[in-house]
């Protein structure tokens, strides 16, 4: 079974960079989408950004649209979010899941498998 591990946040000043990780565990080759979700707190997760497994197509949640690019190593297995021009509004817990596919905003629906730890994001001076 694939287990997702994200990694890569922490804390960064509003207009700073991270880029946060997504590294697929027991399996060699993953050519299933995947997207990135966060949540805030009191507020619900929502996706933000997928990639789909075969062309690497992306899909933005429009708040992020232009400042966080997704994107996968040589080998698939890993799947990054490069986020540039952070908000203190980005602040969230950052999850990474499989899709069914990416394309459009429905690609959020649902996921395959459960979530992880999550990964946080603090954006604050």
């Amino acid at each position: 079974q694939v287990q997702l591990v994200e990694s890569g946040g922490g804390l960064v000043q509003p207009g700073g960079s991270l880029r946060l990780s997504c590294a697929a565990s027991g399996s060699t080759l993953e050519s299933y989408a995947r997207g990135w979700f966060r949540q805030a707190p009191g507020k619900e997760r929502e996706g933000v950004a997928c990639v789909t497994g075969r062309d690497n197509s992306a899909y933005y949640e429009d708040s992020v649209k232009g400042r966080f690019t997704i994107f996968r190593n040589n080998r698939k297995t890993t799947v990054h979010l490069q986020m540039n021009s952070l908000k203190p509004e980005d602040t969230a817990v950052y999850y990474c899941a499989r899709v069914p596919y990416c394309f459009g905003p429905s690609s959020f629906h649902r996921i395959h498998g459960s979530w992880g730890q999550g990964t946080q994001v603090t954006v604050s001076s």
